[in-house]
C-alpha cells in the first residue's frame, strides 16, 4: 500500500493499491505498442500535442498547485511557479525539438553520409517528491518530442500528482498508453528496469538510490541519466556585494523548505567579511516565516516527511556534537507536522554532516576560510558536484574561477543556482551523470545513428 500523508498535520490523504507486477507488465507492454505508432509522427503532429500540455497546465494551474502543496508541504506560491515552469518546458521542446534533432550532414568519401537522431522506445523515469511536476515533466518533455515513451515510477508520497500527470498527457491527444504512471514500491523496480520494453532509465534522486538503480540497468546495458544529490558549495570572497549575497544565499538555502539538490548547502565566506556576512545571514534567515504552506505570507512550509525531519535533525545534532555552534533554530518544534525552522550553524569543519553530507532542509552551514584559495579548496572538498556560485564585485574574476576551479556541473556567479530549460543539467561525481535540458538533453535517449551512401 502507497500512502500520501499530508506533511502539514501527519494526516492520511490517500491510499493507493500498488499495482501487481502482472499490471505493470500490461501496462508496459501497452505503451510500447503506443510508441511504436507514436515514433513515426512528425515533429510537427508531436509539437501541437506538447503545446497542448502547456495550455493544460496554465489553465489548471490552481489545481496542480494545491495538489503538489497538499502532497508534499511546498508553499502554494512556490508550486505555481513549478506549474509554469513545467509549461515553459512544454512550449521550449515543442519550438525546437526539430531543429535541435534535424540530419546533420557530414562530409566523407561517401555520395551522401549524415548523422540522424531515431527514438529509442520507453524510457522509465524513477523520479524524486521534492518537485513532483518539474522532475517529470523536464524529463518527458523532450522524450515525448524525440518520439519515445514513458513509463513514471514517482515517489510513493505524491502518487496523486503522479496520476494526474497521466491524465494531462492523455488529455492533450498523446496515444493511449504513451505516457503512463505505474504505482510499485522502489523494492520492487528491479524487475521493471530488467523488462525488455524499457530502454533506458532516468533517475532524480539520492546518491544511493542512484547507484541501485544503475547497477541493475547496467547488468542488463541500459542507459541511464542521473542526477543525484548535492552539497553545493557558495563562496563569499571578500569583495563581494553582502546585501546582494546574502539574499541570493538565504533564498538559495530556504526555496523548497531547503529540499532541493542544487539548494545552497555550504557558504563560504573569506574571514575579513566573515563575521559582517554571518550577521546579515542571520538578520535575514530570522526574517523568514514557517507556516501553513497555503499562507502566502508564509516563505517556508514542512519538510516532506516526519522522517526526513528527523533525520535532517540528527545531522544537525552530529554536528553540533563536534563542535558546531547553533545560532538561529536546531530545535523541532511542538506540534503536529513535519516543520523544521531556518537554521544557521558556524563553527562548522570537514567531518561533520555539515560539512560532509547533503543537508536536504533549511538548515545553513557558514564555513570559515583564510583566503579565496582556501575558500576554492573547501568548495571543491566533497563527494559531490552538482551545483555551485560565487560571489564577488570582480565579476571577471569570479567568472573566471566559476569556469576554471569549481568542480561542479553549473557554476552561477552572483546569484543563486537554478534550472533553466534553455540551459544543460546536472551533475559529477557523486552527483551522477548524463545531463537534462537544452540541446543535450534530448539528445541522450536517442540512437544516434549514422548513414552513408556510396
Amino acid at each position: 500500500m502507497l500512502q500520501s500523508i499530508n506533511p502539514v498535520n501527519d494526516e492520511l490523504i490517500q491510499s493507493y493499491e500498488e499495482y501487481p507486477q502482472e499490471q505493470v507488465y500490461e501496462i508496459i507492454e501497452s505503451s510500447h505498442k503506443a510508441y511504436l505508432k507514436y515514433s513515426l509522427s512528425s515533429y510537427e503532429e508531436r509539437a501541437a500535442k506538447m503545446k497542448k500540455v502547456s495550455v493544460i497546465l496554465r489553465e489548471g494551474k490552481e489545481e496542480f498547485a494545491k495538489l503538489m502543496t497538499l502532497e508534499m508541504g511546498k508553499t502554494i506560491s512556490q508550486s505555481r511557479a513549478e506549474v509554469e515552469k513545467c509549461a515553459w518546458v512544454c512550449d521550449y521542446y515543442a519550438d525546437n525539438a526539430k531543429d535541435f534533432l534535424k540530419d546533420e550532414i557530414v562530409e566523407t568519401d561517401a555520395s551522401k553520409s549524415y548523422v540522424t537522431y531515431n527514438p529509442i522506445g520507453l524510457v522509465l523515469a524513477v523520479m524524486p517528491w521534492n518537485f513532483p511536476f518539474w522532475q517529470v515533466f523536464r524529463f518527458a518533455a523532450p522524450n515525448l518530442m524525440a518520439g519515445n515513451g514513458g513509463i513514471l515510477k514517482h515517489a510513493s508520497n505524491v502518487s496523486g500528482c503522479a496520476l494526474a500527470i497521466e491524465n494531462i498527457f492523455n488529455e492533450a491527444g498523446f496515444e493511449k498508453d504513451l505516457f503512463r504512471t505505474i504505482l510499485v514500491s522502489s523494492k520492487n523496480m528491479k524487475s521493471v528496469i530488467e523488462n525488455e520494453r524499457i530502454k533506458a532509465v532516468t533517475l532524480t534522486g539520492s546518491t544511493p538510490a542512484g547507484k541501485s538503480i544503475a547497477s541493475t540497468a547496467g547488468n542488463v546495458l541500459k542507459k541511464t541519466v542521473l542526477e543525484l544529490g548535492g552539497s553545493d558549495p557558495y563562496i563569499i570572497l571578500r569583495d563581494a556585494d553582502i546585501e546582494q549575497s546574502v539574499k541570493a544565499c538565504v533564498t538559495a538555502r530556504l526555496i523548497n523548505a531547503g529540499q532541493s539538490c542544487i539548494a545552497g548547502k555550504r557558504f563560504i565566506v573569506e574571514k575579513e567579511i566573515a563575521e559582517e556576512f554571518t550577521q546579515r545571514f542571520l538578520e535575514e534567515l530570522s526574517s523568514k516565516k514557517m507556516g501553513d504552506p497555503f499562507d502566502e505570507s508564509n516563505d517556508l512550509g514542512p519538510q516532506a516527511k516526519s522522517e526526513l525531519r528527523e533525520e535532517l535533525h540528527q545531522q544537525v545534532e552530529k554536528s553540533v556534537a563536534l563542535g558546531a555552534k547553533i545560532l538561529l533554530g536546531g530545535i523541532i518544534p511542538e506540534g503536529r507536522g513535519a516543520f523544521y525552522p531556518p537554521t544557521l550553524l558556524v563553527n562548522v569543519k570537514k567531518g561533520m554532516p555539515a560539512f560532509d553530507e547533503e543537508l536536504f532542509g533549511p538548515v545553513a552551514p557558514v564555513i570559515i576560510a583564510e583566503d579565496e584559495e582556501d575558500a576554492i579548496n573547501i568548495a571543491n572538498d566533497t563527494v559531490f558536484g552538482l551545483g555551485a556560485a560565487v560571489f564577488s564585485k570582480d565579476v571577471a574574476h569570479a567568472e573566471f574561477i566559476a569556469k576554471n576551479r569549481i568542480k561542479a556541473g553549473s557554476c552561477f556567479v552572483n546569484t543563486f543556482v537554478k534550472s533553466d530549460p534553455r540551459l544543460p543539467f546536472g551533475g559529477i561525481n557523486e552527483s551522477g551523470y548524463g545531463r537534462e535540458l537544452s540541446p543535450f538533453g534530448i539528445k541522450e535517449f536517442v540512437n544516434i545513428k549514422t548513414i552513408f551512401i556510396k
